[in-house]
């Protein structure tokens, strides 16, 4: 398969919307996930929210004859939409819902405003199956981080996504918090991120 990661606007992700919608529903459809068709849906119906956020980027891993002359899921232009990576800048105050809230509580207060208020947190990367083990989300994650402001950025996942978890560790990204009790979610911060080094090894 030839595959290439192309960084987007807003508006053109949307143009994509469903591609998008269809990668999502691959990435997602296995463990530890097992999401249903229904959560594809209801992530392509808050994509338009997610674009206008502050500091919003976004990239497509697109596949095809590598001159743009794929299928282009249907919307005229090259290439099928395999992967996509979303970030936006993370607000003040910090987010109370999904989880943030676990997120908060556990590093507390300063170390939340110091480390990720203001930083790019990376809220989606998925890929097909097909696409792994390609690069494509190395890739994906460098386009959208790679300009974060002073390498500030983080995100988060589950720790039984072990894959996902080996990438962001293989990539130079740091465990700062988790798996905590009764929770699954570990934060990670960005290779360049100025935390402290001794975050390396989570809290």
């Amino acid at each position: 398969m030839t595959a290439w990661v192309q960084p987007v606007s807003g508006e053109a992700l949307l143009a994509r919307a469903d591609g998008v919608r269809r990668t999502y529903a691959e990435a997602f459809a296995g463990p530890p996930w097992h999401e249903d068709p229904a959560m594809a849906d209801g992530y392509a119906e808050r994509l338009a929210r997610d674009t206008a956020r502050p500091g919003f980027v976004a990239a497509l891993a697109l596949s095809g004859d590598g001159d743009g002359s794929g299928d282009g899921d249907g919307d005229g232009s090259g290439g099928a939409v395999v992967g996509f990576v979303t970030a936006w800048t993370t607000p003040a105050p910090f987010p109370a819902d999904r989880g943030y809230a676990r997120v908060a509580a556990a590093l507390g207060a300063g170390r939340t405003a110091d480390w990720l208020v203001g930083a790019l947190e990376v809220d989606e990367l998925a890929l097909s199956p097909g696409a792994r083990g390609s690069g494509l989300a190395a890739e994906l994650l460098e386009s959208v981080t790679a300009r974060a402001p002073e390498g500030r950025c983080w995100l988060l996942t589950s720790v039984r996504a072990e894959p996902a978890v080996r990438l962001y560790r293989r990539l130079g990204w740091r465990q700062a918090l988790g798996p905590s009790k009764g929770s699954d979610v570990v934060v990670f911060l960005g290779p360049r991120h100025p935390g402290r080094p001794d975050t390396a090894g989570g809290l």
